[in-house]
């Protein structure tokens, strides 16, 4: 049985002060949670009978079975998925030599929750292994990016800095994405750099543009045609992470 005090501590989790505070996050749904515990260590669970019964050797801390009325009250989902678990916030630590070695993705002030939760999917989807992110970038452990992700912040290694500095301090081409950049389709690309993408509204910073040496640009189709202004920064990011790994096909 669910006490009124665990309820109370899981709602805690969506916000960011008591996941800093406790380093847990949560995560709502069979298939998240499912992803989720082969990967990062599990502090609680709480699961109705049926999903135990198909999932008997689930490893946690703790262990509550539920009923469905008590997983309503315990959810901060709409329609809530027979199980629900709190996780360790994995502690990454930035390591330069292995950015510049590899393709990166760095973020700069993207604040919609879901946008970064897309955006970790991606990166885990092309084998991108680190998402660095500006410090007002949005929280990677907020229940909608965590449900977002689905399962990737399991793989990919979040981390938060101060931006420019580290751009500063890169050895790999630093990629963003402009109206006035270079057609991605016909820009020579390498297979090690960090792509840069910036805030939904303002895109890229001042600060950051300047740090920027390669700046690309996605071609609508017909160019002369009046279309969209922009693409979602996650759209973006996707098409932008698609054509680097092309090239190495």
């Amino acid at each position: 049985m669910l006490s009124k005090a665990k309820i109370k501590w899981i709602h805690s989790l969506e916000i960011k002060k008591f996941r800093n505070e406790y380093g847990l996050f949560l995560a709502e749904g069979h298939k998240l949670v499912g992803d989720l515990l082969p990967l990062l260590p599990c502090r609680f669970l709480a699961a109705t009978q049926n999903w135990m019964d198909r999932n008997t050797k689930v490893k946690a801390d703790e262990i509550i079975v539920v009923s469905e009325e008590e997983l309503r009250k315990a959810s901060i989902q709409q329609h809530p998925q027979e199980v629900l678990a709190v996780f360790e916030i994995p502690c990454h630590q930035m390591d330069l030599n292995e950015l510049n070695r590899s393709l990166s993705i760095a973020l700069d002030n993207v604040q919609d929750p879901g946008n970064l939760g897309t955006i970790i999917r991606i990166a885990d989807w092309f084998g991108i292994e680190n998402l660095i992110c500006s410090k007002d970038t949005a929280d990677a452990y907020n229940p909608k990016t965590i449900q977002a992700s689905m399962g990737a912040i399991g793989r990919v290694k979040v981390h938060y800095c101060d931006l420019p500095e580290l751009l500063k301090k890169v050895s790999v081409p630093v990629y963003g994405t402009f109206l006035e950049g270079e057609n991605i389709y016909r820009k020579d690309l390498s297979a090690n750099g960090i792509i840069v993408m910036g805030n939904e509204g303002k895109g890229i910073s001042e600060e950051v543009a300047a740090l920027v040496n390669e700046k690309l640009f996605i071609p609508n189709f017909p160019l002369d045609r009046q279309g969209s202004e922009s693409l979602n920064v996650s759209v973006a990011t996707a098409i932008t992470c698609s054509e680097f790994r092309r090239r190495l096909l």
